[in-house]
């Protein structure tokens, strides 16, 4: 240590707060069952094989030792008939045994799989938002995702603890355990905190790495517990910020370990990485000046649109469908930023019976907003790349966006005609914010495949009804 004078460091008490298994256990309390002992699961597409896992309980994840995202094929049983799968078994190269197939049985047999419900999910999160509003003022609260918040509690510790000569470290878990209590109160939903009195960075590596663990689910990291606890993070993909991709670069130098990257020389990592080297070096060293109320914000250079198919999509006419679908209304969201695409990107993801390479393609064009341009482009892009083959994944993304004050006609170009569809866009655009998206359809999606009428339906892509509820 010696490296950084943390005496010059800024300070704050930070609370990170993450709710236990947030979706199944909002679904397990909906049912009156206790979040951490029952085995559910959380799916999209739960009638079939290919459902998309979005949440699982703590019990569900023990026994079958399964992460949140999968597919329901990974699943060692079959989600129809509960009964013990040894196709998936053979997916998952797993150790079949009579016991492991009774054992399985057992559980699936008792395993709830349920739908989501995004505005359900939505709803008991304004709850949670108010709790936190008891403890912190607004502007000290990020919520950094739907089921996790930073709360700055430096000017508002002493009025919740039941002595002020307490130290820091003791108030804010003292604080932390209110906070917990209340939010089990109103909503029934286990939380784990993240607590530091150093700054946001160290509140969510102790939530990662310790809080998660204990009996009480907190943990507080300071700028004194670095070389104790932040050094001895062993996986580099355990640290925040660091992925897969970033730790092979990482290995490349010798870099295996946290305690490793903060003994590094800066300049090097500095040259390797540029500015992210020297932001990596200070954050392994405890190092963060950020602050809760002024988050982030990462500049939008494209706008996109992806989605899961229902089932996989055989026919050319129907993929197409939905791509039109799509670059429509990634062209709405555009023109409501007013802005004009010089770059589409379509994905096709093909379904996984097919051995086949997803298709990532991109190409430039003039700058333009119109929803028939751009369809138009999306469609011949597609045809120029797709040999046939059955879909599951479609996406359309715009970018090197330019304001729509943008023009650039050339004399090919009929310029009464651009203006007309341009004003008809605007026109689209007005009665759809008044009346709904679906308000006005193109006639492609009456057709059988079209996906517009039931997405918009669904909030953040999945389900917000209450259908489900057992």
């Amino acid at each position: 240590m010696g490296i950084i004078d943390y005496s010059l460091e800024p300070k704050s008490d930070i609370a990170f707060v993450d709710m236990k298994s947030f979706y199944a256990s909002v679904e397990c309390v909906k049912r009156n069952l206790n979040p951490l002992t029952t085995s559910l699961c959380v799916m999209s597409n739960s009638d079939n094989s290919s459902g998309l896992t979005l949440a699982s309980s703590p019990t569900f994840k023990k026994v079958f030792g399964k992460k949140n995202v999968g597919r329901a094929r990974d699943l060692p049983f079959d989600i129809q008939t509960r009964k013990f799968s040894f196709e998936n078994a053979k997916n998952q190269k797993l150790d079949i045994t009579r016991d492991y197939i009774d054992y399985v049985e057992r559980w699936a047999e008792k395993t709830l799989i349920v739908p989501p419900r995004m505005s359900l999910y939505i709803e008991e999160n304004l709850k949670i938002q108010k709790v936190f509003q008891n403890y912190a003022p607004k502007d000290e609260i990020h919520p950094y995702s739907i089921d996790e918040s930073f709360l700055d509690l430096t000017g508002s510790l002493n009025y919740f603890v039941p002595n002020r000569n307490m130290t820091k470290k003791d108030k804010l878990d003292c604080v932390s355990a209110k906070i917990q209590n209340e939010i089990w109160k109103e909503t029934g939903i286990y939380s784990t905190v993240g607590m530091s009195n150093s700054n946001p960075l160290l509140a969510k590596l102790a939530l990662d790495n310790e809080a998660k663990t204990t009996r009480q689910m907190r943990a507080n990291w300071s700028y004194e517990d670095v070389e104790t606890k932040v050094w001895n993070i062993k996986n580099l993909t355990s640290f925040w910020g660091i992925g897969s991709r970033t730790a092979t670069r990482l290995n490349r130098l010798g870099i295996y370990s946290i305690r490793d990257l903060a003994n590094y020389n800066v300049d090097i990592l500095k040259k390797e990485f540029g500015v992210i080297g020297v932001q990596l070096w200070f954050h392994a060293n405890g190092v963060d000046e950020s602050k809760v109320n002024v988050p982030y914000i990462a500049k939008s250079k494209s706008y996109g649109n992806s989605q899961v198919l229902p089932r996989d999509y055989d026919s050319q006419s129907e993929i197409e469908i939905v791509l039109r679908e799509m670059a429509e209304q990634v062209a709405t969201r555009i023109r409501k930023k007013n802005k004009k695409t010089g770059r589409i990107s379509i994905y096709i993801g093909f379904s996984y019976k097919e051995d086949m390479k997803s298709i990532k393609a991109q190409k430039s064009i003039n700058p333009t907003n119109s929803t028939n341009v751009l369809s138009n482009e999306v469609i011949k892009l597609f045809r120029e790349r797709y040999r046939g083959g059955a879909v599951r994944n479609i996406g359309v993304t715009y970018g090197k966006l330019v304001d729509d004050s943008f023009f650039n006609y050339t004399f090919l170009n009929d310029v009464e005609k651009l203006q007309k569809q341009e004003i008809l866009d605007k026109t689209f655009d007005e009665i759809r914010d008044k009346f709904g998206y679906t308000s006005i359809l193109s006639g492609f999606s009456l057709m059988e495949g079209s996906r517009v009428i039931e997405r918009s339906k669904l909030i953040g892509g999945h389900a917000g009804g209450m259908d489900g509820i057992i």
